[in-house]
């Protein structure tokens, strides 16, 4: 199984932080947020990991080269002005592959293991899976309705169930973006139209999730992993 991490954002709520540096190339407890995900896949036997690029990409490609550092192969995907998460990915489709890949946010932390999402396996009627975490503050409303059956619904929908956050870790089919023209193309649209389809499925994590937004929740973060408090 092949991985993609999102890497090309603007990180422009984290200025003045990325003004020089892209957001998943900061660091907490010492450690790119984006390498906390790299050694995690490393450890689980992933080896081929594409990263797109765009804000500041160079940097990145300065510090993790080719990934051998850590035992992978990083093909880089370089988007010049950034494609958004959809088009980020259409335009990485051929370093992806025709299988079912893992898609991280490369400005989230969590002490969730990967292997779960390596051994989920799509039913054939899905299109993708996500993993949904609690609220968090900055986000109390959610973004998805968890249902009973296991699958991610709109809250349009008006399926019972619990309402969650996206938390940035999912597995997705090709097939959810077959056809679509290379360009600047937004994630939700596509979510949207396949859960008024029952087409995603989903799941609650129990682990620690972050979202790395503000240069205050990476410091809180730096200082809760050095106090060993997910440890």
């Amino acid at each position: 199984m092949k991985a993609m991490i999102l890497a090309a954002g603007l990180g422009n709520r984290m200025r003045p932080l990325t003004l020089h540096t892209p957001k998943p190339l900061l660091a907490v407890a010492d450690k790119p947020l984006i390498v906390w995900h790299i050694e995690k896949l490393s450890a689980l036997g992933i080896r081929d990991i594409v990263i797109n690029t765009a804000w500041l990409g160079h940097r990145l490609v300065e510090e993790l080269g080719d990934g051998s550092a850590w035992g992978v192969n990083i093909c880089w995907s370089h988007e010049g002005e950034g494609l958004e998460t959809a088009g980020g990915i259409v335009r990485a489709l051929p370093l992806l592959g025709d299988q079912p890949f893992l898609l991280l946010n490369g400005d989230v932390w969590t002490s969730m293991d990967f292997a779960r999402l390596q051994q989920h396996r799509l039913q054939a009627d899905c299109l993708a899976h996500l993993i949904l975490t609690s609220n968090p503050p900055q986000h109390p409303q959610g973004d998805f309705c968890l249902a009973a059956d296991g699958r991610a619904y709109l809250f349009e929908q008006q399926q019972v169930g619990e309402h969650l956050t996206y938390s940035g870790l999912a597995v997705f089919s090709p097939a959810m973006f077959a056809g679509l023209a290379d360009g600047k193309r937004t994630m939700l649209p596509l979510l949207q139209a396949a859960m008024r389809e029952a087409k995603i499925s989903a799941e609650k994590m129990q682990e620690a999730w972050v979202d790395v937004g503000t240069p205050e929740r990476l410091k809180q973060l730096d200082q809760q992993i050095r106090a060993g408090v997910y440890a």
